[in-house]
């Protein structure tokens, strides 16, 4: 006989899915699914079109002159402008319109944008180098904030803790087919011609948020009955009629809970943007030409898999077992080792395996539980403050890391002097860990 004590296995986790829910989960698995492809298709096209463009002769700005890896550090600064402006925009029409509304419409956006890059591409110079880089980030800010506030909306903290685990499977599946599709095409296909491909899974996104929209607007029971009724019964939340540029940081201020959330996402974007500049600078230091794409491919296809294995065996799996605030340990315990790995040896497959410390997880596990903190929220937190987190909060840490690399790369003499910036990266996780701890506390008293 079966021994009755026995745990269940990390994938039946994973897929511990009640039948009720299951029409959303797949529908929002698929929803996920599509935008990290499309992510990941945009990711190593811009970036390895931005360091191939500067690589050769740098960018000059007002008589300074950067080489290709600093000149992305500057493009990060600049996403912090664009992010300002997709929170004001984002706060502004979640005042009128919701779930897959949202989607709808940024759907429409972007389908137009990349009709306009298919024919921008076929000869791209400056200008429009610099501006898909931007489009690229604007995309993931504001395709992946609207996924997670539809998401947090229609599910409550017990399901979450189900269902994250199989749509986050979702994205990180995503992520292996972009990057594993662009690695094995990227000679094959021209820069115009996968924005056509994007286009077609933008029809598609649209499609399954309208099915998605649909099940939760009829009352799909992903949330237990009685826990329905009393969320009816809660008075409606007045409408906001300040200024949408700052409406979502006023929520933010006045919620500990969520200034530690802060604290987390902004903690993690700096430490992730010195891993990142010094993977980019590795790259750029170790090869040339085509070579530096299809390396970035070639890591980025890693990262996915890595990411794979992580979503479909640890995520559910600790965080039913463990809870969100072991799961949010796992990623600063991951960056811990590959910094100071490369402390050790800054050499080509280290530096670029610093990527797949950061976002193996960032993908996956953390992602998952970094979600699952907005779940017992309101609704205008889950949609405002986390608009503004997301969206403002990351892009101003990118640009304080910029900072702090641009300053130590102008100290070092050599190359292999930035393996520094690690010790910075590990000064910052720990001051990341001390917010984990607080809010993975705070989460447990909410939940109840």
């Amino acid at each position: 006989m079966p021994d009755a004590t026995r745990r269940p296995s990390p994938l039946k986790a994973v897929l511990d899915i009640r039948r009720q829910e299951l029409p959303l989960a797949l529908s929002m698995f698929g929803y996920f699914f599509l935008v990290i492809t499309t992510f990941w298709i945009l990711k190593p096209l811009k970036k390895g079109l931005f360091i191939q463009f500067y690589d050769a002769t740098g960018f000059t700005l007002f008589g300074a002159r950067f080489d290709a890896s600093e000149a992305e550090l500057l493009a990060k600064v600049a996403n912090m402008v664009v992010a300002f402006v997709a929170v004001v925009v984002f706060t502004w029409l979640v005042r009128r319109f919701r779930r897959q509304q949202l989607t709808l419409i940024f759907s429409a956006f972007f389908s137009a944008a990349f009709v306009l890059y298919s024919v921008l591409l076929a000869d791209a110079d400056g200008p429009v180098v610099w501006s898909f880089y931007l489009f690229g980030d604007l995309y993931s800010t504001l395709m992946v904030a609207t996924f997670f506030a539809f998401m947090n909306d229609s599910v409550d903290s017990s399901s979450a803790k189900r269902l994250y685990g199989l749509v986050g499977l979702g994205g990180v599946v995503g992520g292996v087919f972009g990057t594993t599709t662009v690695r094995t095409q990227i000679k094959h296909i021209e820069l115009s011609s996968w924005m056509w491909i994007c286009l077609a899974i933008a029809g598609l996104i649209a499609v399954l948020a309208w099915f998605a929209g649909r099940l939760v607007g009829e009352g799909a029971p992903q949330k237990a009955p009685e826990q329905a009724s009393e969320k009816s019964e809660k008075k409606p939340e007045p409408a906001s009629q300040g200024n949408p540029a700052f409406e979502g940081a006023r929520l933010v201020m006045r919620s500990p809970y969520l200034l530690s959330v802060v604290a987390i996402v902004g903690l993690y974007e700096i430490a992730s943007t010195i891993m990142d500049f010094q993977f980019t600078a590795t790259i750029a230091h170790y090869l040339d030409g085509p070579a530096i794409g299809a390396q970035f491919a070639t890591v980025y296809t890693i990262t996915n898999i890595a990411s794979l294995c992580v979503q479909l065996f640890l995520t559910s799996f600790i965080m039913t077992r463990f809870g969100v605030g072991v799961a949010l340990m796992v990623l600063p315990a991951a960056i811990v080792l590959g910094s100071g790995a490369f402390i050790v040896a800054p050499v080509l497959w280290v530096g670029s395996l610093l990527n797949t410390a950061d976002n193996a997880f960032s993908y996956s596990i953390n992602q998952s539980a970094k979600e699952a903190l907005y779940v017992p929220t309101t609704a205008d937190e889950k949609y405002k403050a986390k608009a503004f987190i997301d969206m403002f909060v990351q892009r101003f840490a990118k640009a304080i890391a910029v900072g702090v690399s641009l300053g130590i790369g102008a100290l070092a003499s050599d190359f292999e002097s930035l393996r520094w910036l690690s010790a910075v990266t590990l000064v910052i996780v720990a001051l990341w860990i001390v917010a984990v701890r607080y809010v993975g506390r705070r989460f447990k008293e909410l939940e109840q």
